[in-house]
């Protein structure tokens, strides 16, 4: 019966969310288990291109360090975005949603190549977190129940909490400069006087991952909407 409940529960979630939240954990217990060892993870440019190890084109972003407090934390963050962006904006656009994907890890990837950072996924959960509080700007949100501020603040809150872990800045700064990046091509300069949309999604992906348009009356169950922990819980918009 639990393994029914869980199995109903887990196949619920939306399918790039689960994908990835999947292969993240999956990979974290691989090394914890020492049935891989981060040195055969990490964003190595030399070995990437000299030794033909591609795999760590993709790693690189699903590594989140040993189980613990920053893995929890991570992966908690990375699963709630991942899926509120999926469910929302996204609804619908799974294409696109693998798109924003493509495009994320393609510029940090670039970036990497100059910064020297060995693992991007915290910087890829930031670039979640940047783009969903920018489309939902009226949003509060509660930070351990101390902090209270409106969405576009929360990158710059957790910037500061990941500086007090001991993280390097820069890893933050990247997910929050291309998020940034994909907001501005995708919802401020199709709509200037003469803009366009610039990342239109390739016709193959749109076949491989989107689907007839779901019910419109559809709205997520309870334990799915927003809120419920007191780190980055989400309020309710204000109304307009």
């Amino acid at each position: 019966m639990a393994y029914q409940t869980f199995r109903q529960e887990y196949l619920q979630i939306p399918v790039v969310t689960r994908a990835y939240t999947t292969a993240c954990v999956l990979t974290t217990l691989a090394v914890q288990l020492d049935l891989v060892s981060p040195f055969q993870l990490y964003f190595n440019p030399i070995l990437i291109i000299n030794q033909y190890q591609a795999w760590r084109l993709v790693t690189t972003f699903l590594f989140f360090g040993t189980i613990g407090f920053n893995f929890i934390f991570n992966m908690i963050f990375t699963y709630r975005y991942c899926r509120m962006l999926e469910e929302g904006s996204f609804r619908g656009k799974t294409a696109d949603f693998v798109l924003m994907f493509l495009f994320g890890g393609a510029c940090m990837t670039i970036f990497a190549f100059f910064i020297n950072l060995l693992f991007l996924g915290q910087a890829f959960t930031i670039m979640l977190v940047y783009i969903w509080s920018r489309r939902n700007p009226f949003t509060r949100m509660s930070f351990f129940g101390i902090l209270n501020f409106n969405a576009p603040y929360l990158p710059w809150v957790l910037l500061g909490f990941s500086v007090l872990l001991g993280n390097p800045v820069w890893v933050d700064l990247m997910g929050m400069i291309v998020g940034h990046c994909y907001y501005f091509m995708e919802d401020v300069f199709p709509n200037q006087t003469g803009g366009f949309r610039i990342l239109n999604t390739p016709q193959f992906l749109k076949s491989l991952f989107d689907t007839p348009a779901d019910d419109a009356d559809y709205v997520p169950m309870p334990e799915d909407r927003p809120g419920g922990f007191a780190w980055g819980a989400v309020g309710e918009n204000p109304p307009q």
